[in-house]
């Protein structure tokens, strides 16, 4: 790996503890980490308190994998939507929203709007 590379990973991480120090999940209000790969994304819902996964969902999902989800604006917004269905399914309407060092822009911004529109609370 080159210096560079190492670098931004290295910045990345930082950005990823500076969040989590601030964000925490509870029974209450679980942490809604989500995650965009070059692929696929990947979201959930966590109480760290007894550090469980207390919902799931990616764009490997079978009924999601049908529309052809993709990592970019489109399938923020249909995954986001998507997601606040399952969550409110089991029984979860407030969540505190972890972008996983991402910035809030594009579809990151697109995933936890098309969230709020689904009804979860943040």
């Amino acid at each position: 790996m080159s210096n560079k590379t190492t670098t931004k990973a290295r910045l990345l991480q930082n950005r990823r503890w500076r969040i989590r120090k601030k964000v925490k999940g509870s029974a209450a209000r679980p942490r809604l980490a989500v995650r965009f790969t070059a692929k696929h994304i990947y979201a959930q819902a966590i109480d760290d308190d007894a550090g469980r996964t207390l919902a799931f969902l990616s764009s490997l999902d079978p009924a999601l994998r049908a529309q052809k989800i993709k990592a970019n604006i489109a399938g923020g917004k249909a995954l986001g939507v998507a997601f606040a269905q399952k969550a409110k399914s089991a029984g979860l309407a407030l969540v505190v929203f972890d972008r996983a060092g991402a910035p809030y822009h594009g579809k990151v911004k697109a995933f936890a709007e098309a969230a709020r529109e689904g009804g979860l609370t943040f």
